[in-house]
């Protein structure tokens, strides 16, 4: 008779075989063996990694759930600079010997992910040059994601910003977005009235809907239509650096 804790470890174990994660995925199974990767839950408003702190230990490939990088600026205010989901990983610069964080990990939209200690990614990333080539990948990666982010926020309408940001947030967590207007506006940097006029104009040509604490893409050609491209162009750029 199986005890709950194996239950648990034989159902980690088989999604292991098939990871949800794009970076995990990608892996041969020895090397996801030897990261020793375990579930966690990701918990909305939970903070994974803070500006400059060292003493965190573990590194977080989420599967399901969206981590926001976010860099606090002076009298509170925060500015998202990129998300993390299925398709990438939080934490690993510090195994690429990057330790000093600019950025906050922030999970906005609750999941789950696997984790593996810091000291298991780094020390698999000094055995497997590939794997260590993948971290910088993703690396960069998130930095153009940051460069696209502030050069759409210089230039573009809020309301094509935010059809920008509601295709990314598809993209790793679905249609149906458990999001409030407020946290919408946070995430853009703006303030929650240009939000709610934005998302009412949304609504009327009935690309997206509101309701009470979710935000439902309803026509995602539309969406496309609306946007500023900056997000069609990301994505291309990082297809053409991540197949």
């Amino acid at each position: 008779m199986l005890i709950p804790g194996q239950v648990q470890y034989q159902k980690d174990t088989q999604q292991m075989k098939t990871p949800q994660n794009r970076l995990l995925a990608s892996l041969a199974p020895e090397d996801l063996q030897q990261l020793d990767l375990t579930s966690a839950d990701l918990t909305a408003g939970e903070v994974l990694e803070r500006p400059g702190y060292r003493g965190f230990e573990y590194v977080y490939f989420p599967c399901t759930g969206i981590i926001s990088l976010v860099v606090a600026l002076k009298g509170g205010r925060l500015v998202e600079t990129g998300m993390v989901g299925r398709d990438g990983v939080v934490g690993a610069n510090a195994a690429l010997d990057h330790s000093h964080l600019i950025a906050r990990g922030v999970v906005s939209i609750g999941g789950t992910a696997f984790k593996a200690t810091l000291d298991k990614v780094r020390l698999l990333a000094d055995r497997r040059p590939s794997f260590r080539a993948l971290l910088a990948q993703h690396a960069q990666m998130l930095l153009a994601e940051a460069q696209q982010s502030a050069a759409c926020n210089a230039t573009h309408t809020l309301e094509a910003r935010m059809c920008r940001w509601l295709l990314r947030s598809r993209d790793l967590a679905g249609d149906d977005l458990p999001i409030t207007q407020d946290f919408l506006a946070q995430m853009l940097s703006v303030r929650r009235v240009g939000v709610s006029l934005a998302a009412r104009a949304l609504q009327s040509a009935g690309i997206i809907r509101c309701a009470r604490g979710h935000l439902i893409i309803v026509d995602v050609k539309q969406l496309r239509e609306a946007s500023c491209g900056c997000h069609k162009a990301l994505r291309a750029h990082c297809d053409r650096m991540w197949p």
